[in-house]
């Protein structure tokens, strides 16, 4: 109850500042311009508008949730919110006078929003951490999860929510119920990883009936569970599985918008990728795409283009997934990655239509052959057309496990629409400076892959 209230202050406080900032500075500079008559009611709607942007932005980037992200998250989020709102408000005002109006008093409440935002969230976060105390937890991982994979699980847990969670116990699935019983006792929290279908129910139904905050990692069958819908035939109910991703009217309109956005973004961007192409072509005087054969729609294989950032005999060596550092990279690799100005000609590729703006990222041939012998149901990710940007992108990392970010894929997969795709690309611009979200494959990642790679090759070869 205690971490309800403070973080339910700091989100009053932070709208107070905020909202009250753009107000101060619409109030006596940008309303003069904006409506000579009717001042009062247009600077009433024009506070009114920066207060529903802004809470929409936050709501997508999770600007509000102070107690589960980290200080320099929330902080990002918020400046993201604020500054886009603030933006858009200026747009407005300038249209209005139909002349440009002076920006440099909106940029200085800008910086004022940032540092109070920046000032607000550490004390939140401090008070938080010293007088909320994270809960006992018990984590329950299944038969077929090893005791290496659940230390792993909880060693990455508590590196970003040590302040939330406190695990007590950790116990396979199997453990008795007596002792599951006074294990729950002393503790507010149960985290299912990986057990069964059997267990988490039983499970569930204890933590209810004690009134036990649970979580459980999800089996595909709960994925596909998203895409059904009740249906009321009989008096039993009923669940219908409903194919949304090959809605005509949703797949009409995603195709319009890409090919439309694809175009403006090739003619904005052209000078970028111009300057992009010099600086390849300047360093070792090799080719200045980089081609490869994706998956992408029905299996369909396609030639994704990027700018090449590795030296041009990068895959001598056989087919092997990017590392950290990974000397293969160019000086010129290493910016263009680092601000994904590499992926800027997959706009060509939305625009022929091999791909979308959102949708499952297309794999590496090679990799999703060995991913589908691993696991059969990868290929369910092929159901729509791969994405430049997508859930697991945004939610996951680079070296993201295959199961894991087939869940994230399958679960835009079964909720997609308009409105999620545009949530995903606002979401994307957050990701861009997340350098988590662009960590290669750890060395033991590495040289597991590599090993498959080379035995198929061999087998294929004899």
């Amino acid at each position: 109850m205690e971490n309800k209230k403070v973080t339910h202050s700091a989100r009053l406080v932070l709208r107070l500042w905020n909202v009250g900032l753009f107000a101060l500075v619409w109030a006596f500079f940008y309303n003069d311009y904006a409506f000579d008559t009717y001042k009062i009611p247009g600077m009433i709607a024009s506070i009114l508008i920066f207060y529903i942007i802004y809470n929409l932005l936050c709501s997508v980037y999770k600007a509000f949730r102070i107690a589960s992200t980290n200080m320099g998250e929330i902080v990002f989020s918020q400046f993201i919110s604020f500054a886009i709102t603030d933006f858009i408000l200026y747009v407005e005002c300038c249209l209005i006078y139909n002349q440009v109006v002076n920006i440099l008093p909106g940029a200085f409440i800008v910086l004022l929003q940032l540092v109070g935002t920046i000032n607000i969230v550490v004390f939140t976060k401090r008070y938080f951490m010293k007088h909320v105390a994270p809960q006992k937890t018990l984590v329950l991982y299944g038969k077929k999860i090893s005791p290496e994979e659940v230390l792993a699980f909880e060693q990455r847990l508590l590196k970003k929510y040590k302040h939330l969670f406190s695990v007590i116990y950790t116990e396979r699935e199997e453990i008795g119920e007596e002792i599951l019983l006074q294990h729950m006792q002393g503790c507010c929290t149960v985290i299912m990883y990986g057990v069964t279908f059997e267990t988490r129910a039983s499970v569930s139904e204890m933590c209810i009936e004690h009134k036990k905050n649970f979580y459980y990692t999800p089996e595909l069958l709960d994925i596909f569970g998203l895409g059904c819908e009740p249906k009321h035939l009989l008096d039993t109910p009923l669940m219908k599985y409903e194919y949304n991703y090959n809605n005509k009217k949703y797949q009409g309109i995603k195709r319009a918008l890409d090919i439309i956005f694809s175009l403006f973004l090739i003619i904005v961007t052209s000078p970028v990728m111009l300057f992009v192409a010099i600086c390849i072509k300047a360093e070792d005087h090799g080719p200045v795409f980089f081609r490869q054969k994706r998956y992408t729609k029905d299996a369909r294989v396609f030639e994704i283009l990027k700018f090449r950032s590795m030296v041009v005999d990068a895959d001598k060596y056989g087919v092997l997934p990017t590392t950290d550092k990974d000397p293969r990279i160019t000086r010129t690799g290493r910016v263009i990655r680092k601000f994904r100005l590499d992926e800027f000609p997959q706009f060509f590729n939305i625009l022929k239509g091999d791909m979308s703006f959102v949708g499952p990222r297309p794999e590496r041939v090679e990799h999703v052959d060995e991913y589908v012998r691993e696991i059969p149901e990868f290929r369910y990710r092929l159901s729509v057309k791969g994405g430049l940007t997508g859930y697991a992108q945004v939610f996951g990392k680079y070296n993201t496990s295959a199961h894991d970010k087939l869940l994230l894929d399958l679960m835009y997969i079964e909720n997609q629409s308009i409105l999620m795709d545009i949530k995903l690309v606002l979401l994307t611009a957050r990701t861009v400076f997340q350098p988590e979200s662009t960590e290669g494959f750890d060395q033991e990642a590495q040289q597991k892959m590599n090993e498959k790679t080379r035995q198929n090759e061999e087998q294929h070869g004899s």
